[in-house]
């Protein structure tokens, strides 16, 4: 059940500067169609199992965004449709997303993910790493455009803490002038993610409700 007041405040709130993308996994269908006849179009999914089977049944003007782990051997499945890849851990991951792109003549945008949080679960570059790219290497993958960075806070009630890694990835962020998305954000954490830079967050429970 969508939650009509909180979508309307949230839209109020951010404006048009900040890209809303709401998390609709596990979610049906007819729950993502009550969201888009409001006018939402970012929807963000985990499993591509599920985003498969969504996005053969959903208007087709909707932008998918991939948001979870996604693995080199699954790539190929939303290849044709998927607008946005969030969690890019690797430059492996990153020629496999070329790679299913020129098969479907399309750019794909990827998000590169950095580890700031103390979880061990959290997957990503680290800051080391991060410089260590060869951003003349990526320019040679024609079929992607690597557009930003994304990252996850600690799951934490500690939102200093939480500020404190969202500070960390917008220096991090600042010092590739030619990126232009900042994802870091969510239901919980979303207004310190913008206060600190965000311009992009994901939004899940308050506006679908808690997953059951």
């Amino acid at each position: 059940m969508v939650n009509v007041d909180n979508y309307k405040k949230i839209i109020h709130e951010l404006g048009d500067k900040i890209t809303i993308v709401a998390v609709s996994k596990t979610k049906p269908v007819e729950d993502i169609q009550a969201l888009y006849n409001l006018g939402q179009r970012d929807f963000g999914e985990n499993y591509v199992q599920e985003l498969e089977e969504k996005y053969s049944r959903l208007p087709k003007d909707i932008r998918w965004h991939f948001i979870g782990h996604l693995q080199s051997n699954k790539v190929k499945q939303v290849a044709a449709f998927v607008q946005l890849i969030h969690g890019v851990d690797s430059l492996k991951l990153l020629k496999e997303i070329n790679k299913q792109a020129e098969k479907n003549n399309r750019t794909i945008d990827c998000l590169l993910q950095v580890h700031i949080a103390e979880e061990e679960t959290k997957f990503g570059f680290d800051e080391q790493e991060l410089l260590n790219t060869n951003w003349n290497e990526l320019k040679e993958l024609k079929n992607i455009r690597v557009v930003g960075l994304m990252g996850m806070a600690s799951f934490t009630d500690d939102m200093n803490k939480v500020r404190q890694e969202f500070r960390y990835l917008k220096l991090l962020f600042d010092k590739y002038s030619k990126l232009t998305i900042l994802s870091m954000g969510m239901s919980s954490d979303y207004k310190i993610a913008i206060e600190e830079g965000s311009n992009m967050v994901r939004i899940g429970s308050l506006l679908f409700g808690e997953r059951k």
